[in-house]
């Protein structure tokens, strides 16, 4: 009875992929070693396994059951994916038909030389013992012609796989004419079991070697196999009929009797000194193999029957519990109510681990989920800094793996690094003198300061509007990658939103809708913030603001009709109009002061080469960043402004120091605009504006946003997203499997029961 509920377990843990620690008998060797003859004998009848080279392709589970009604044995197949039998098979070739035809049919399926699929089969026979043994595929050097290559290393992997768990017994074959020290598969042996506790050594063929004994001497060395097994394993030496010749199942039996026989008589009779049968008779002989193995079998089985109990009411519990959550899938997808509310607590869940990310957190790991500023840059697709050279810009941390808020924190504080390498770039003669003889021409004493902040306003426009968008881009990046870790988060800890919306995880069209949702939304935000920054760049560069005007220039006079020459050969010079020309002698009396035109390439000390060096001294000053720099330039650094006085037809630059090109004194006042511009947009603007623009909607707006473009929706269209077509058929299939295993269980758990009062 206990080997029969062994039986029925075997066959319920290979239909469903149950590991269960069932104690069973795997025979392993070379190919050619004799597995298949020992696995003919032990069933008592051939039925040509031979024939169909199974040691080279599949294993074989061989469930034998003495049944003393059973004269001619029944051979049954388990079916390939369940846990029934097919039709009991009374043909020796019909047996062996089905192997091959199992065998290359999974082969060909799954386009492999070898497979760690079994076949199971139930053999029932009044001369079988009770015991199941499984026949593995025979460890071979060499690949067969027309199979790949690997086919060796795959045989020795999936036999390792499957002898290796602790509640099998090894049964390791080697033909007797292999010296011990020759023994090509004995090491392998000793990978799975080291010590060999559970490993019975049997050596096949033991009728060839009989004829090479001289003496005692001799004979009882080999047989104890000193040296290489150890003091406590000694091996089984047997022989079977070698005729392959079809005999009637009993002549069979009756040959492997015979053989048994003349092996004792060889070595009492044609041995000189005969050998120690006390201590060698019990492992000479197939009959003494078999009944070791069943007797071993039988004590295992009583050994592990409470282990086995234990295990058996765990699962039960736990198929029990997969039969109820699926139970709770087929009610959900009938019942729209309960469905909208686990979907809304699970994206309540995961906005929640979204805003802690953001907030600061370390888990899950950043090591493994962070990003790396360079790795940031290439998974966007945005790259550098437009305008910037990569070596200017090195913000801090850039090699640390974060995410979250602290990557967004990196991105702006590299959006500043970026900012501040761009200085005012070089203006033009032709630039100049467009913007600033038109607002001569217009009247009034700012025409120069109003000039050079139009430059100034311009260039900011042009080399910072870039930057605003890639940062917007980057930020929007950052904060869309939290989807991935907030699903791995929402994974892996346990909350009262998992545990309410469990069975939402596999809801493949709700998990795509949801993403998608979070995905617009960040692109939303990005579009708004954006226009936002675009905004501030209008309002700082603005005509009217008073961004470049807070270090302003209070000059004396007006322009009047003068114009100033700005030509690179030429000299500054006030020219009258015609209608206002002086007299010879005037012009004489009055002493007009004519500054030296320099070359834009070779600028004077106070030009634009001289504002860029101050601005580059300024962002190291005291060890500060590029943020202190400008706010020295823009906020501690005045130049004294030059007036153009009309005094007498006169023109005067500077305040009594060496005089200076207009072109000079424009380029370096909108070099200081633009740092001041810079900083009011960068400092007071943009940086406020990003953190409130992307982080405050995350945290306050994300549950309300996705939740009305989840659920604001008719119960079909919301239906549509979390039960595919087929989907209740498939769950109800899948209550079907898991039912039938729970039944197959519990009824293995009920004769166990039975089996343990009985012990």
């Amino acid at each position: 009875m206990e080997f029969e509920a062994y039986n029925r377990l075997q066959a319920a843990a290979v239909a469903f992929g149950e590991t269960l620690p069932i104690p069973e008998i795997v025979a392993i060797g070379g190919q050619s070693d004799g597995k298949s003859s020992l696995l003919e004998g032990l069933l008592g009848f051939r039925f040509n396994v031979r024939d169909v080279e199974m040691g080279t392709r599949r294993p074989l589970i061989v469930q034998m059951v003495h049944d003393v009604s059973a004269l001619e044995p029944r051979c049954s197949f388990q079916d390939e994916d369940s846990e029934e039998y097919g039709n009991p098979i009374v043909s020796a070739t019909a047996v062996a038909d089905v192997i091959r035809s199992r065998t290359e049919a999974l082969l060909r399926k799954t386009k492999t030389a070898v497979s760690p699929k079994p076949i199971v089969m139930r053999a029932e026979y009044a001369h079988s013992p009770n015991l199941t043994i499984i026949d593995t595929p025979g460890f071979v050097l060499k690949a067969k012609i027309g199979e790949p290559e690997t086919t060796p290393d795959e045989i020795l992997s999936m036999v390792k796989s499957l002898a290796s768990p602790p509640h099998r017994i090894i049964l390791f074959l080697q033909q007797s004419s292999v010296e011990w020290c020759s023994s090509l598969w004995l090491d392998a042996v000793r990978e799975i079991d080291s010590s060999f506790r559970r490993t019975i050594v049997v050596v096949s063929k033991f009728d060839n070697r009989l004829k090479e004994f001289n003496d005692r001497g001799e004979v009882d060395r080999y047989l104890s196999a000193s040296g290489y097994l150890g003091e406590d394993t000694r091996p089984y030496f047997v022989a079977l009929p070698k005729d392959g010749n079809t005999v009637s199942n009993h002549e069979f039996r009756r040959q492997i009797s015979q053989m048994d026989t003349d092996v004792i008589r060889h070595l009492r009779e044609g041995v000189k000194g005969g050998f120690d049968e006390e201590k060698f008779r019990s492992h000479i002989g197939f009959g003494s193999l078999r009944d070791f193995l069943q007797s071993e079998l039988q004590k295992r089985y009583t050994d592990a029957a409470p282990a086995t109990l234990a295990l058996l009411q765990q699962r039960c519990s736990e198929v029990s519990d997969d039969v109820r959550i699926i139970d709770m899938k087929i009610q959900a997808t009938s019942d729209v109510a309960h469905l909208r509310k686990a979907a809304m607590l699970y994206m309540a869940s995961l906005c929640n681990h979204v805003g802690a990310l953001i907030d600061g957190a370390a888990n899950p790991a950043p090591e493994q989920w962070g990003k790396t500023t360079e790795e940031e840059r290439r998974e966007s697709g945005i790259g550098s800094w437009p305008s910037c050279r990569e070596s200017d810009i090195k913000p801090p941390n850039a090699v640390l793996r974060l995410y979250g808020g602290a990557a967004f924190e990196r991105v702006l504080h590299e959006f500043r690094c970026a900012a501040y390498s761009i200085d005012c770039p070089p203006i033009s003669r032709e630039n100049v003198a467009n913007i600033l003889l038109a607002h001569a021409g217009r009247g009034g004493g700012r025409g120069v300061t109003e000039a050079s902040a139009e430059i100034a306003r311009t260039a900011v426009r042009s080399w910072l509007a870039p930057l605003l968008d890639t940062a917007c881009d980057r930020l929007a990046f950052v904060l869309g990658s939290l989807f991935e870790i907030a699903l791995e988060r929402n994974l892996n800890q346990n909350s009262e939103y998992e545990n309410k919306a469990e069975y939402i995880d596999g809801c493949v069209g709700f998990h795509a809708a949801l993403r998608n949702c979070y995905t617009l939304f960040v692109k939303n935000l990005a579009k708004q913030c954006k226009q936002l920054v675009r905004h501030h760049l209008d309002s700082v560069t603005s005509p009217y603001s008073m961004a470049c005007y807070e270090m302003d220039y209070h000059q004396g006079g007006a322009f009047g009709s003068y114009y100033i020459e700005l030509s690179d050969t030429g000299r500054d010079e006030p020219m009258k109009d015609k209608e206002n020309t002086p007299s010879e002698k005037s012009k004489k009396a009055q002493e007009i002061i004519v500054p030296e035109t320099p070359s834009p390439d070779q600028p004077g000390k106070t030009g634009y080469s001289l504002m860029k060096k101050e601005i580059d001294n300024g962002r190291h000053h005291d060890g500060g960043g590029a943020r202190k720099g400008v706010a020295s330039v823009g906020g501690n650094r005045s130049i004294e402004p030059f007036r153009i006085q009309n005094e007498g037809g006169g023109l005067l630059f500077g305040n009594g120091m060496k005089s200076r090109s207009a072109y000079s004194e424009i380029c370096s006042s909108a070099a200081q605009q633009f740092a001041r511009m810079r900083e009011v947009l960068v400092e007071r603007r943009v940086t406020s504006t990003l953190n409130s623009g992307f982080l405050a909607p995350c945290r306050d707006r994300l549950v309300i946003a996705l939740g009305v473009d989840l659920f604001a929706v008719n119960d079909e269209k919301f239906m549509d997203m979390l039960v595919a077509p087929g989907a209740i058929d498939v769950l109800q299939k899948e209550r079907q499997q898991l039912q039938k295993r729970l039944e197959i269980l519990q009824s293995c758990l009920s004769e166990f029961k039975t089996v343990s009062r009985s012990l």
